[in-house]
């Protein structure tokens, strides 16, 4: 089903998993930033950010291979895969939130959340070594019990597998757990896990319209979500 434009309340919840980038964090500058740095080192030409930000919400590896993909076959690509990554990984680690900046009442929506007694958890794609200190940097890492990066678990989004652990974490069901994002990602591992889900316009989405995605409504911020969320 499409997601609706308005919400009825969300009642009952006591758990809330939010994304980072693409939901929380503007982070696409520091991926093109540390993309066309791993490039210049292949000398490749730079990607601009629209492109690259298609490329995102997947993971790191898969990031790496569709960037690969713009100028190689794919066999090409996998032999230079390696090389590229450890670049990339380098590069990103060096600028790791210099260029991303805070979406818009954030911070004021995670204090609403937490205020409702609703416990935290941050899930992304992004491995554990990037998601902390960005975390960290941006002045949200202490609104979060729990962190997982894609590299936390076995399986990462859009498998349930990270959302199920949250609700294992915190001992909450996953019918009382909400997840907040900007990709289908985020909608099929909360609708495969049995989590509601609540989905923001601005983030990213491989290109994709938002309102294609199955959600329980689509919020324009972290704060409209926070009053639209009930414990």
């Amino acid at each position: 089903m499409n997601a609706p434009e308005h919400v009825v309340v969300l009642t009952g919840i006591r758990a809330v998993i939010i994304d980072l980038d693409g939901t929380m964090l503007h982070t696409a500058p520091d991926f093109q930033v540390a993309v066309n740095r791993m490039r210049a080192d292949l000398h490749l030409a730079p990607l601009d950010i629209e492109t690259i930000t298609d490329f995102v919400g997947k993971g790191t590896e898969n990031l790496i291979r569709r960037v690969l993909g713009v100028d190689f076959a794919p066999a090409i690509a996998e032999e230079r895969f390696a090389h590229a990554l450890d670049a990339y990984m380098r590069h990103y680690l060096e600028i790791n939130g210099d260029y991303s900046t805070l979406y818009p009442d954030v911070q004021a929506g995670l204090a609403a959340l937490n205020a409702k007694g609703l416990r935290l958890a941050c899930v992304t794609n992004k491995p554990i070594a990037f998601a902390l200190p960005l975390l960290e940097k941006a002045g949200l890492r202490h609104y979060f019990e729990v962190v997982y990066g894609g590299d936390s678990l076995p399986r990462k989004k859009p498998d349930p597998y990270p959302f199920l652990q949250v609700c294992k974490d915190f001992d909450v069901q996953p019918h009382q757990t909400v997840a907040i994002g900007d990709s289908s990602n985020d909608a099929q591992a909360a609708r495969a896990a049995g989590c509601r889900v609540l989905a923001v316009p601005y983030g990213y989405n491989h290109g994709q319209s938002i309102h294609e995605v199955d959600s329980d409504g689509i919020v324009s911020t972290l704060l409209e979500a926070a009053n639209l969320i009930s414990a």
